[in-house]
């Protein structure tokens, strides 16, 4: 028997069962994630999402009755802390960055190989920023094409914010930059909203992404 542990529970909300079916039989192959739910439609992944308190959301895009951004909003607003990860057939700029500014951890692709799919979960649920390969480029292009793009260096940053900034960038949640730190986890959070209002981002992926960029993340 698999082991629930924190981390590795996974809620899927999309309205295609075939699709669902074939997530769930993926997930069984998988030692290490924990499928605990799945929703046809948006009203039912909310209202499973705050009974089961999964660690992660598989939310498809385009859903007939509520769409993908209309739900995650509802996620958020009831409190469910959960990653949630855009999983979609759509590859138009304009979705992607509807998703990632409306608090999206991840845009990934349905037509991904099974085990790359495998791969973006387990990054997901690590914390780590999950964009699919061909949008990420995408992504990086509009944050270099904002207004606010030349007024973005890291010199107006503490030297604090630049190690939880480096942090994002490599993939940690706040509740693994607050114990790398040794600070509140609350702390965290104060400090990455400031990041994002210093730099003018709407989201933490963009946060990530930019700060990548910058070579923050160690690679």
């Amino acid at each position: 028997m698999v082991e629930v542990r924190p981390g590795n529970t996974i809620l899927v909300i999309d309205d295609h069962p075939l699709f669902r079916r074939g997530v769930a039989q993926l997930l069984e192959m998988a030692p290490d994630l924990q499928l605990v739910g799945e929703a046809s439609s948006g009203d039912e992944g909310v209202a499973l999402a705050l009974q089961l308190v999964p660690d992660l959301v598989l939310l498809d895009l385009q859903m007939k009755l509520k769409d993908g951004i209309a739900t995650l909003g509802e996620l958020r607003r009831a409190g469910v802390e959960a990653r949630v990860l855009m999983l979609t057939m759509s590859d138009d700029p304009r979705d992607l960055f509807s998703a990632i500014r409306a608090g999206a951890d991840g845009y990934i692709l349905k037509d991904m190989e099974p085990d790359e799919l495998l791969e973006a979960i387990r990054q997901g649920w690590s914390g780590e920023m999950v964009v699919s390969a061909r949008l990420k480029a995408l992504l990086v292009e509009a944050l270099h094409n904002e207004d606010a793009a030349d007024t973005r260096n890291l010199d107006m940053l503490t030297s604090r914010e630049i190690e939880i900034l480096r942090s994002i960038a490599c993939g940690g949640s706040n509740k693994m930059i607050a114990r790398d730190l040794a600070i509140a986890e609350g702390t965290v959070k104060v400090h990455v909203k400031h990041l994002l209002q210093k730099l003018q981002f709407r989201s933490r992926v963009e946060l990530a992404v930019w700060a990548v960029e910058q070579r923050l993340g160690g690679e």
